[in-house]
């Protein structure tokens, strides 16, 4: 009922949709952008619950304040302390490698400003835990969900890297202004 509900007011209600043609394996991780507003959450989060998707996410951990971060964790969040220098991807690695199930959406680019040096936190936990990225993007003036690209890290990061940013260049962001993919814009 739940779910019914969620893809009534996602589909029908916000009028989005969607073009998702890629397999969700048992372990992956999902690269969301652009990550322009506060409203990406719940636009993901709709859209996660309308489909029936149990997926972790990483968020602040300024956000995880009662009574906020009680229900963030019980959605899945996992608070990210920036100012400690810990191996995250090396835990959250492991964590995919030893699971039978691993689902992480992560936004790349670590803000909701204008960021150009995406983090790559994300790609590193995919290439140590062997498993798929699959690349999200939310348009916000189309209205549209879209999932049509996997990359399985090789190692050739920058390569990698590229091939991602240039998946999402044509996505717009809800404050547009607050997105890029850095020098790629300009075909460097």
């Amino acid at each position: 009922m739940w779910q019914k509900f969620c893809s009534y007011i996602l589909y029908k209600r916000l009028g989005w949709t969607t073009d998702v043609t890629i397999e969700r394996p048992a372990k992956y991780i999902i690269c969301l952008a652009p990550h322009t507003s506060n409203w990406d959450f719940f636009i993901g989060e709709l859209y996660a619950l309308a489909e029936g998707l149990e997926c972790n996410f990483l968020m602040k951990k300024e956000w995880f304040f009662w009574p906020l971060g009680y229900c963030f964790k019980k959605m899945g969040g996992i608070p990210v302390w920036r100012s400690k220098h810990t191996s995250m991807t090396d835990n959250l690695a492991e964590t995919a490698r030893q699971s039978a199930a691993f689902r992480l959406c992560i936004t790349p680019e670590g803000t909701r400003s204008a960021n150009p040096e995406w983090k790559r936190g994300f790609y590193y936990v995919a290439l140590k835990a062997q498993i798929p990225i699959l690349l999200y993007g939310l348009d916000y003036k189309r209205k549209h969900i879209q999932c049509t690209k996997c990359i399985v890290p090789s190692g050739d990061v920058e390569a990698e890297m590229r091939e991602i940013k240039l998946y999402f260049k044509d996505f717009q962001g809800k404050h547009p202004q607050n997105f890029t993919i850095g020098e790629l814009e300009n075909g460097k």
